[in-house]
């Protein structure tokens, strides 16, 4: 510690003369001190680290920022020993990601035989105010000799025999769609193992309250390392903002980085489409009696094509029955399986700093 100045002559503080007893009591504690700064600042507030510019309104207050290989991140020197952020930059993203490849299985169906029967009192059916009676299946047919709602022989509607032709509905094909599988797993599916890296980490490290700097426009901060203290990549001092930002002319040297990355990737689901292309036929037969012996009319009868053909007038039309011959269930197109969503670095920060030169290429 400095010792305060002498006041010399035979009248001063310790000296002989009339002041000895009248001056005061040597004052033992620090004493302001002329420096550099210009005014005069008690020697234990005098920034002990470095006065830099002041930051903008909106950003912190300068840290020493080392940026790096990952292999060689440094732990934060004596003079700022807190972490107060690390971060990364150089992404370099993973392959494409794989998905497998779709298909459908063929579709679950059945061939619905036809339950609307009518004998028409005329030929073509249904002509002109033709009558028609009904020869319909019971509810939930499954073609099976039927004598449900027979036509006896010889009845007539308005004087003119009922049964003079027989119209069937067409069979249809009803399916419970296609289930989609996977026909073609990638041999090495990606995941969490090849989400990218970074080729380049920072560590911004801070130290505790520092006293003022003179200027009032700068403000002390921890200096950076130098000689045998500082790692290969050196510190730089930098101030810090959320998000990228343009850098002040104070800090011109703009550095962004980023918190780690966001995966949203993955394969969209696979799916089929409605089946297309389906088709059955039926072979419906038409009996007199009631047990299905005595054959008025057979015909193969194929979907989306009713039948109508003549039977002899005023014949009995007692039960019927119809058999499947073929079933196409048709097919469905396959959709999905494709890539989706992204891999990006996220929470974006920006340190602007004093040196670039220390920064590596």
């Amino acid at each position: 510690m400095l010792d305060p100045p002498d006041a010399g002559g035979t009248g001063g503080c310790g000296g002989g003369g009339d002041g000895g007893d009248d001056c005061a009591a040597e004052d033992d504690t620090d004493v302001a001190i002329a420096s550099d700064f210009g005014d005069l600042i008690p020697p234990a507030q005098v920034c002990a680290g470095q006065c830099v510019p002041k930051e903008p309104l909106g950003w912190s207050e300068p840290a020493l920022l080392w940026i790096g290989s990952p292999d060689g991140v440094p732990s934060c020197p004596a003079t700022a020993p807190i972490v107060g952020y690390e971060g990364y930059a150089d992404f370099a993203a993973p392959a494409s990601y794989q998905c497998p490849a779709c298909a459908c299985d063929p579709p679950e169906a059945t061939c619905e035989v036809p339950m609307a029967w009518r004998a028409y009192a005329s030929f073509p059916c249904g002509g002109p105010e033709a009558p028609a009676t009904s020869f319909a299946a019971p509810d939930g047919w499954d073609g099976t000799c039927t004598s449900v709602n027979g036509v006896d022989t010889g009845r007539t509607c308005g004087g003119t025999p009922c049964v003079q032709s027989l119209a069937i509905q067409a069979p249809r094909v009803v399916s419970a769609g296609c289930a989609p599988r996977v026909t073609e797993a990638p041999e090495n599916p990606d995941g969490p193992a090849t989400v990218g890296s970074f080729a380049t980490v920072a560590r911004a490290c801070t130290g505790n309250a520092s006293p003022p700097c003179a200027d009032p426009g700068m403000t002390c901060t921890p200096a950076p390392p130098i000689g045998d203290a500082a790692p290969p990549e050196g510190f730089l001092t930098c101030i810090h903002h959320e998000g990228e930002q343009d850098c002040p002319a104070t800090y011109p040297d703009r550095h962004v980085f980023h918190a780690g990355v966001e995966d949203t990737r993955g394969c969209a689901p696979c799916g089929c489409t409605e089946p297309t292309g389906a088709t059955c036929s039926v072979l419906a037969s038409a009996f007199s009696d009631e047990g299905c012996s005595q054959l008025v009319a057979a015909q193969v009868i194929t979907a989306d094509a009713p039948y109508c053909g003549t039977v002899a007038t005023g014949t009995a039309l007692g039960s019927k029955s119809v058999s499947v011959v073929s079933l196409d269930p048709g097919k469905c197109e396959a959709f999905g399986g494709e890539a989706v969503g992204s891999i990006a670095p996220t929470a974006a920060a920006t340190f602007c700093c004093q040196r670039a030169s220390s920064v590596p290429a």
